[in-house]
């Protein structure tokens, strides 16, 4: 028997339909069933990747006496993070701040009125050293409410009051700002194995673009070599698919060993992005390998027949973590041979005691890559069952996949992947925008309810500003331009550059989130920034600058003090201090096009076509009858060039 998630577009809630628990989704009659029987609310939140969310199902939710004492002492409302990002914005900072960390899944305890009083994540069904087992937390959850109601009550209406937005006081990004970024993240560089922090260890894609955007500018050889040295090591790790491409979402580890086997769509996305950019100013064959590879993935593993891209693989197999993916030096033996076998365990890193769990290991790159290897392996792992995917379609990533393919596309020469983008970019503007507006998701080609949030906005303009650069097509600019009027006028706040995740017509929670920190991805308001910049810088409105900067500013403090939580804030601030940089390239000349690409900086634009045919090309004219390249930073313009040569040469002219 299934219960009301069966007809939900979330993989994640349709995972939990044939629970025994009688789980509701997100909605006002959730809230008033518990109103009507006086009874809290059990919030649990996770999305359909997660293993431990896996984990916690089996254990709990799956059994039929603690489904049935969850069914008479709580509602219980199920929510995927993934299209409720709101949702989970607002019950993640009550979790951080009642227990001291976050995650998911993430159990939270409310009132009725949607107010928390308690929270946490994983419970396990039995007590554990420092944890209760998930049974002891719902008995002492239904005694407090049951013997203390009025009390709980009170504690909830307090922790909401703790938790209301305070939006920061402006401060200035400037030169010194960037610059003490870099020496900030220099301190939590790890010398050793690269990145940031120890483990678990994520991939800092957002902050890769930054120092690299810093390079570009400044010269800084600490800002290049971290974002090399951070590249090298998550493509030579367990991190990176050696076989298939693509990476998983983070290490468990400091080393880059042993991932967490997911692959999100988001991740690579924005990796593919820094790795593109990377390779223009590194042409090392392994990062346009990466480049290449990771396209392809995107393409065949996370394309839907629809034309998106799908959020994630998951990081189990049959309930089983990694299954897909782990070898032993016997397995590849049997798949190669004895001598290339082993060949294979010395390449990729497999020993007999393993890196892995059970004497299975990852993948590694220990030595040159070896394509016929790859291909037999990959071949024989094909055959093995496969992890399962998560096939919704989300907005705001397919916005970061559709910049980074058009990008990729024309910087590599490979039409398909701006084919691949355009076609994406067609499917959310006919499913998702309705008008006017954006829907978080869609699956199978129907749209989700959700409305769509400020990521959704910018990361999606974003998207559509570089398919208009790849393309030349200003159906593309005119596009973004619409949702971006839109962002502004419903999502901004009160004070300048202040901005909230959700629209003012949104439905009503305990608290309007608004996060400025870009975590795995960029923040709502990063997005924006970044999106309104590129916009401006291709023939937008002034005002779009305007908005940007004062937005970069909102977000000064966060980037002076944390930089590993504003990498993509920096990354704009970069790109505001070095112009951008413009290259408007007129008239049918592909060898200047391709030029281009190769030599603009991140955070900088090219657009070719002819002479007025898209806003930054209007009053270019051709030079002498024929193409020409018009390179500009911050809208004060170079003499024309018309030969790859002279191209070459504008665009690396750094350290202004």
């Amino acid at each position: 028997m299934t219960n009301r998630l069966a007809s939900s577009t979330s993989p994640y809630l349709l995972q939990h339909a044939d629970n025994p628990v009688h789980w509701w989704p997100w909605s006002p009659k959730a809230f008033e069933e518990a109103r009507e029987r006086g009874v809290p609310v059990l919030l649990s939140i996770g999305y359909a990747a997660c293993h431990w969310c896996h984990v916690m199902a089996h254990e709990s939710f799956e059994d039929e006496a603690t489904a049935a004492y969850m069914n008479e002492h709580f509602v219980n409302i199920k929510v995927d993070r993934e299209e409720r990002p709101d949702v989970d914005a607002v019950y993640m900072a009550v979790t951080q701040a009642l227990s001291g960390h976050g995650g998911w899944p993430m159990t939270c305890f409310l009132t009725p009125d949607g107010e928390p009083f308690y929270a946490g994540t994983y419970y396990p069904p039995s007590p554990r050293p420092g944890m209760p087992s998930f049974g002891q937390v719902l008995e002492a959850i239904t005694h407090a409410w049951r013997e203390q109601g009025d009390e709980v009550r009170e504690s909830a209406a307090g922790i909401v009051s703790q938790l209301a937005f305070k939006p920061l006081p402006q401060s200035t990004v400037d030169a010194d700002v960037l610059a003490g970024a870099v020496v900030s993240l220099l301190g939590h560089f790890d010398r050793t194995n690269a990145g940031f922090g120890g483990a678990p260890k994520f991939p800092p894609s957002m902050v890769l673009e930054f120092l690299l955007r810093h390079y570009e500018r400044t010269g800084s050889v600490e800002a290049f070599s971290m974002a090399r040295a951070t590249c090298s090591a998550m493509a030579d790790g367990g991190l990176y698919d050696q076989l298939a491409g693509g990476f998983a979402r983070y290490s468990v580890d400091a080393a880059w060993v042993v991932p967490h086997f997911e692959k999100m769509l988001y991740d690579n996305a924005l990796l593919l992005r820094a790795y593109t950019h990377l390779s223009r100013r590194d042409d090392n064959p392994r990062y346009r390998a990466v480049v290449r590879e990771t396209a392809e993935f995107l393409l065949r593993d996370l394309g839907t027949p629809e034309g998106g891209f799908a959020a994630s693989l998951d990081a189990d197999t049959e309930g089983v973590e990694g299954l897909t993916y782990v070898w032993t030096p016997a397995q590849l033996v049997e798949a190669l041979g004895l001598a290339t076998g082993a060949r294979a365990a010395e390449l990729y890193g497999v020993t007999d005691e393993g890196t892995f769990e059970h004497g299975s290991s990852t993948l590694r790159m220990l030595g040159s890559p070896d394509p016929e290897i790859a291909a037999k392996l990959l071949e024989v792992r094909d055959r093995r069952p496969q992890p399962g995917r998560d096939d919704k379609v989300v907005t705001a990533w397919n916005g970061l996949a559709i910049a980074a393919l058009a990008e990729a596309g024309a910087v590599f020469g490979e039409p398909r992947w701006v084919e691949a983008s355009a076609r994406a970019a067609s499917l959310v503007l006919d499913v998702h925008l309705v008008d006017g507006r954006l829907l978080r998701t869609s699956r199978h080609g129907v749209a989700g309810t959700a409305a769509g949030v400020l990521e959704d906005y910018g990361c999606f303009a974003d998207g559509l500003l570089a398919l208009h650069q790849a393309t030349g097509d200003v159906k593309w600019f005119t596009v973004a331009c619409g949702l971006l009027d839109t962002a502004l006028a419903r999502f901004a706040g009160s004070e300048p550059g202040v901005y909230y995740d959700t629209a003012d017509d949104a439905e009503a929670l305990v608290q309007r989130p608004s996060d400025p920190s870009d975590n795995a991805s960029p923040s709502g308001a990063s997005s924006l920034a970044s999106a309104l910049v590129t916009a401006s810088v291709l023939g937008g409105p002034s005002t779009y600058r305007d908005a940007a900067e004062a937005a970069v500013a909102r977000a000064g403090l966060l980037a002076a003090r944390e930089p590993r939580f504003a990498g993509h804030w920096l990354s704009v601030a970069e790109a505001l201090a070095l112009g951008p940089v413009q290259v408007a390239v007129v008239g049918d000349a592909s060898d200047l096009v391709s030029a281009a690409w190769r030599g603009v900086h991140g955070g900088g634009v090219v657009v070719a076509g002819a002479p007025d045919s898209a806003p930054l090309l209007a009053d270019r004219p051709l030079v002498d009858g024929g193409a020409a390249a018009y390179v500009c930073r911050g809208y004060v313009c170079d003499r024309p060039v018309t030969s790859v040569a002279e191209l070459t040469t504008a665009l690396a002219v750094v350290h202004r």
